[in-house]
């Protein structure tokens, strides 16, 4: 199983979408608040080259770790299998 980390806000629809999509499956996560979490937040910014695009959804995995910023759902999808 995943160990899923979601950095978002309440306020974005695409974070809201991405946890809606993931409740929908069963998929547990962890939501970090990067409103509340200024760490958060500078991981968010490193990870998009100084632009704070959220969500930011690491999966990680025996295999190693995967993050992507602003997935669709089908990208959020095919790296979950």
């Amino acid at each position: 199983m995943a160990d899923i980390k979601i950095y978002g806000a309440d306020w974005c629809g695409d974070t809201r979408r991405a946890k809606r999509h993931l409740d929908k499956q069963g998929i547990p996560y962890d939501f970090v608040d990067v409103d509340q979490d200024q760490d958060a937040e500078q991981k968010v910014i490193a990870f998009s080259k100084g632009k704070r695009r959220i969500p930011l959804i690491e999966i990680a995995t025996e295999k190693g770790t995967q993050s992507l910023a602003v997935p669709s759902e089908s990208e959020l999808d095919n790296a979950l299998k």
